[in-house]
């Protein structure tokens, strides 16, 4: 006990005694892209306690102060991958590894970040690509809630070190008209009537205004001050009701989506429509009434024998075209790594370079109500950056260095050790 004491009082004297400088770092000698104005030609970053202190050609540090030299490099916002499940599932096929989707349709209460796995392979793997900060999204059943989604630093060694925002958002799943059956066997043969479908969708909808009707009740007798037994479900959407949080929904048709932002008119929340296959077809009205989109990878295989090889690829520069904001996300947890790319393939197809780069580090940030914090280089932002020997839309650039809440992080990944494990291998 007594060399623990020893040891706790050697570590505070050092943490306090005057010039100490762990929490200080500085980025000296790249050219800095802060996406809030003009890049710095051999610019400079000062980070001081996980926050960006000052932007410039030059900046202040104290003397002693941690360098991280970037001469010859570029110095960019972390990237932000706004809708995935990082941390939530390891292995799809291994049930047990998985934590993504709760019983139940309804369950508004629950946050991503209660499930999040901080040892999870996956987010190493992202981040040496240079994902810094990502939302864990829980998975959604159809025609229902399935929580909010977390965002959190990909960096930590708890999911409180983590944490960055307990909830940007509530996770629902519009309804669609299926009519073609699903199962196994005999129940995978054959569809079912319109009327049917028509039916059970309409069921579903229903279903969703009686929850918002029910928690608009709930929350009116509580302000009223009504003793009312608690409700944590209704007591969930509050947040959203009263505007502070967005209703992240799913819709990929157009049907979906122009039905999705008729409910949330009607409602009065706000809404940012997720995955978005077809909202291009729908941009009009989508700018008009200033939703949001957050869209799914773009290198993917068309959705149907209707749609264009490049539809996805050509999406992301249709919507700026027509002035709707919109981030580019992976959805996932494996792929979380390829963010950059699947903004970059849009570029040949009509979306400008910036905006691309924007689609995966500003966009997201704004959408989701943090763009104060993160999404630019700017002072008092979170010190998520990345520096780089290009630009991270292209395939060929290497991520030299990942700074996450000011703390230059290690690269090292699943990836990156099997490569050397078989590259060492016996050649016979």
């Amino acid at each position: 006990m007594r060399i623990h004491r020893i040891v706790a009082g050697m570590a505070a004297a050092a943490l306090a005694a005057p010039g100490a400088t762990a929490q200080e770092l500085v980025i000296r000698g790249g050219t800095v892209h802060t996406l809030a104005g003009p890049a710095i030609p051999n610019g400079a970053v000062l980070i001081r306690d996980g926050k960006i202190a000052a932007v410039g050609a030059t900046v202040a540090a104290t003397p002693g102060a941690t360098v991280l030299d970037a001469t010859g490099k570029h110095v960019y916002p972390g990237l932000f991958d706004a809708i995935t499940q990082l941390g939530l599932t390891e292995i799809g096929a291994v049930d047990v590894t998985n934590d993504l989707t709760e019983l139940g349709t309804f369950n508004p209460h629950l946050l991503g970040a209660t499930a999040v796995h901080p040892a999870s392979e996956h987010i190493p793997v992202a981040r040496a690509n240079g994902v810094t900060h990502a939302v864990a999204a829980p998975g959604v059943r159809t025609g229902g809630i399935g929580g909010q989604g977390s965002l959190v630093n990909l960096d930590g060694w708890t999911v409180e070190e983590m944490l960055v925002a307990p909830s940007v958002g509530m996770m629902l799943d519009w309804p669609t008209i299926q009519t073609r059956a699903f199962g196994f066997g005999a129940a995978a043969q054959g569809e079912r009537s319109y009327r049917d479908a028509k039916r059970q969708y309409d069921a579903r909808v229903d279903s969703l205004e009686a929850w918002f009707d029910a928690a608009r009740q709930y929350h009116h007798a509580v302000g009223a001050g009504t003793t009312v037994p608690r409700d944590l479900r209704l007591e969930a959407f509050g947040p959203v009701l009263e505007g502070a949080l967005p209703l992240l929904v799913t819709a990929n048709t157009t049907r979906a989506i122009l039905d999705a932002v008729t409910f949330a008119d009607s409602q009065k929340v706000r809404l940012v429509i997720l995955g978005g296959r077809e909202a291009w077809k729908v941009a009009d009205t989508l700018a008009a009434r200033r939703v949001p989109v957050i869209l799914g990878r773009t290198a993917a295989l068309p959705a149907s024998e209707n749609e264009g090889y490049d539809e996805k690829y050509a999406q992301p520069g249709r919507l700026h075209a027509a002035g709707v904001t919109f981030a580019i996300s992976t959805f996932n947890a494996s792929d979380s790594r390829t963010v950059p790319y699947e903004a970059g393939f849009a570029v040949p197809y009509g979306l400008p370079e910036e905006e691309a780069l924007r689609a995966i580090t500003v966009y997201p940030a704004q959408i989701l109500g943090v763009g104060d914090q993160l999404g630019t280089i700017e002072p008092g932002k979170i010190a998520n950056l990345i520096v780089t020997d290009g630009n991270p839309l292209e395939i060929q650039t290497r991520v030299e260095h990942v700074v996450i809440a000011g703390r230059d992080v290690s690269l090292a990944n699943k990836h990156q050790a099997l490569y050397e494990r078989y590259r060492g291998r016996p050649r016979r």
